[in-house]
């Protein structure tokens, strides 16, 4: 800050050196000279209508008399907390490789200037990591940046809110960039899709064509992926239709699985097995093994035998004697990442937690069982009793890092769980009713998609 003060008979103003070299006020009068008074009213009285007047203008800086400054006074300067005012040359993308991305975060939001390689870096980052705060932190400076209309960096930013599972914020940017690529386009309705928005994918589709925009092979397994997602069988199969008769594009086997996933997440059987038969060409090993996972999913054994002969006839690989899943090889166990007030916590099954979330997941466990929960026990793989199985139901990691995050963050607040395994079926269920019970939105994302679990409902549809 500038300080004033007087010398003889003139204003002598010394500013910071981060402003501007020392200034004289040379045009200045003697106060101990006797003048006429009505000289003395004129010189006040134009000094004080100058000064009124630089103060409604935004490009003339009014000056006033500071007092000293203490040491609180000089730790909230500007230059203190600001890199840039003081000129401080911050290597960003240097902190970024020793993995300091908070620091380089902060410095940005304190005014450091980043080029296109930080901004690309940062939001990799956080797609990596699938930290929605740090993706709007990032989205912040890159809106006061030169790079704010860059397609490339708005393409990965809508990327990463997507992976984040906020396609509300993917949607915002994608409706303020002034050039929309095709792939883009795909982008989002692929996002709807995996976020259990289907119809809201089907709809930005309409809107592209609409616009005069052409679709190509690619923007066809993005529709179907958005008409599985919303169980529009009818709409599915009309695009696939339309993509010859109207658009001249030869469907591809990559789109009758979007077909058969179109039919099979709907339930229709039936329906999927003659529309397979009917395809133009010799059905693959994968056309028939993902119809038998239909199968199993929708509790059709006598199909799910048959396609399983079948299969082994073309692949004995493919063979599954005990019908139950083995449990996945991994490196790591189970790890759960809870974001909460812009951290991200990883939590494990094989750790302690906290006291007061078991206490919370039993208080929940009991209201779950009022509220109709049974437990499906056939999701333990474990050779113990009945009531041991139902144990290791309740305390399972995805479980602890929800009633962690219902005790550390406030009311009402969206929760938002990364799984690194597919989560099960018994916590899929348990989940819904968590939901409805705790009046949250909880948004979990395994190793295959985004749940977003709300008023007792999952957006997949309770398909996983």
């Amino acid at each position: 800050m500038a300080s004033l003060s007087l010398q003889g008979i003139g204003n002598s103003i010394p500013f910071s050196p981060q402003l501007k070299p020392p200034i004289t006020t040379k045009h200045s009068f003697n106060l101990n000279q006797t003048t006429s008074p009505a000289l003395n009213h004129t010189r006040f009285k134009l000094q004080c209508t100058h000064s009124a007047s630089n103060a409604n203008e935004s490009s003339t800086r009014v000056y006033r008399r500071q007092r000293p400054k203490t040491n609180d006074q000089n730790q909230s300067s500007p230059s203190s907390k600001n890199p840039a005012i003081s000129g401080i040359n911050v290597d960003l993308m240097g902190l970024y490789k020793e993995g300091k991305v908070k620091e380089a975060l902060e410095y940005m939001g304190q005014g450091v200037s980043a080029d296109y390689v930080v901004f690309s870096a940062l939001l990799d980052f956080c797609g990596d990591v699938k930290s929605l705060e740090d993706t709007k932190r990032v989205h912040e400076c890159l809106r006061r940046s030169p790079y704010i209309s860059d397609t490339e960096l708005n393409n990965k930013l809508i990327d990463v809110y997507m992976k984040c599972g906020s396609i509300r914020d993917a949607r915002k940017v994608f409706d303020k960039m002034p050039e929309r690529t095709i792939n883009l386009w795909h982008l989002m309705i692929n996002g709807y899709a995996a976020n259990g928005q289907g119809n809201d994918g089907m709809l930005l589709f309409d809107k592209m064509t609409k616009g005069g925009l052409q679709p190509d092979k690619e923007t066809f397994l993005a529709v179907f992926a958005a008409c599985a997602s919303a169980g529009a069988v009818k709409e599915g199969l009309m695009h696939f239709k339309s993509m010859k008769d109207e658009y001249g594009i030869f469907p591809e086997i990559e789109h009758y699985l979007g077909i058969i996933d179109v039919y099979g997440r709907a339930g229709h059987l039936n329906e999927a097995e003659e529309f397979i038969q009917q395809m133009p060409f010799e059905p693959m090993v994968e056309v028939w093994e993902a119809l038998r996972n239909f199968a199993r999913i929708h509790g059709d054994i006598d199909l799910e035998d048959r396609l399983e002969e079948l299969l082994v006839d073309h692949d004995p690989s493919k063979s599954t004697d005990n019908k139950l899943p083995a449990p996945p090889r991994k490196k790591d166990p189970a790890t759960n990442m809870i974001e909460e007030k812009n951290r991200v916590f990883e939590y494990r099954c094989t750790i302690p937690y906290k006291e007061e979330a078991y206490g919370k997941l039993k208080g929940l466990n009991g209201q779950m069982r009022e509220a109709g929960y049974v437990p499906d026990t056939r999701y333990v793989l474990h050779d113990i009793d009945q009531e041991a199985k139902e144990q290791a139901l309740q305390y399972h990691s995805e479980r602890l890092a929800i009633a962690y995050g219902l005790i550390s963050t406030p009311a009402r607040t969206t929760l938002r769980i990364m799984k690194n395994l597919r989560i099960c079926g018994d916590c899929h269920n348990a989940i819904k009713i968590m939901s409805r019970i705790v009046g949250r939105e909880l948004i979990v994302r395994d190793n295959k998609r985004f749940h977003h679990f709300k008023e007792g409902k999952c957006s997949c549809g309770d398909y996983w």
